[in-house]
């Protein structure tokens, strides 16, 4: 698939989320605190949503943060995947996740994010509620941990450990692109 069909899968599978849990898009868009005009928006695949508005769709449609992931490519073996066989999805922002896991039926997910320079999470902090943590490949990451935390700027080779539900947000305040494996439970 390419960029185009991807951010057009995501927005059918955030409509039909929420028209299945009997939602409107007013209900929704109260739900996340974004505009009903945001939200039409993301749902015809003309805007895309940042990592935090993600995850507040998420938890407002009460679904793992994964489940946009789980539009399965054909593989030759269940249990291996290859880079061409990988869902991705394209944040506003400046980030692009890519579900490196071969199932979701796991105990935990792994994704491969690639932030541009000056790209972020968003304005506001994650809630999520999984474990999660991550590996910096290359690049700097900056992490917020907390609402009133200060940042710790994470380099090539660093790691993070998240519990669930701490609030959190990141970003890629360096003018080099950044890589990060994220492990989620």
């Amino acid at each position: 698939m390419n960029k185009q069909e991807e951010i057009e899968g995501l927005a059918i599978l955030v409509r039909d989320l929420r028209k299945h849990k009997h939602l409107t898009l007013n209900d929704l868009a109260q739900r996340i605190g974004r505009s009903v005009g945001f939200l039409s928006q993301v749902e015809r695949g003309l805007s895309q949503p940042t990592v935090a508005d993600l995850t507040a769709i998420c938890e407002a449609l009460e679904v793992p943060t994964t489940y946009f992931y789980s539009l399965s490519k054909p593989r030759e073996l269940s249990w291996v995947t290859r880079p061409d066989e990988r869902r991705t999805l394209y944040y506003a922002g400046g980030i692009t996740d890519v579900l490196v896991s071969p199932s979701m039926s796991g105990r935990f997910s792994m994704l491969e994010s690639h932030l541009e320079p000056g790209a972020s999470s968003g304005q506001g902090h994650l809630d999520d509620s999984s474990e999660q943590g991550g590996f910096i490949i290359e690049g700097e990451l900056t992490l917020w941990l907390g609402e009133a935390s200060e940042a710790v700027t994470l380099c090539a080779n660093d790691s993070f450990q998240l519990p669930p539900h701490s609030p959190f947000r990141y970003a890629n305040l360096s003018d080099q692109p950044t890589r990060v494996l994220w492990v989620f439970t």
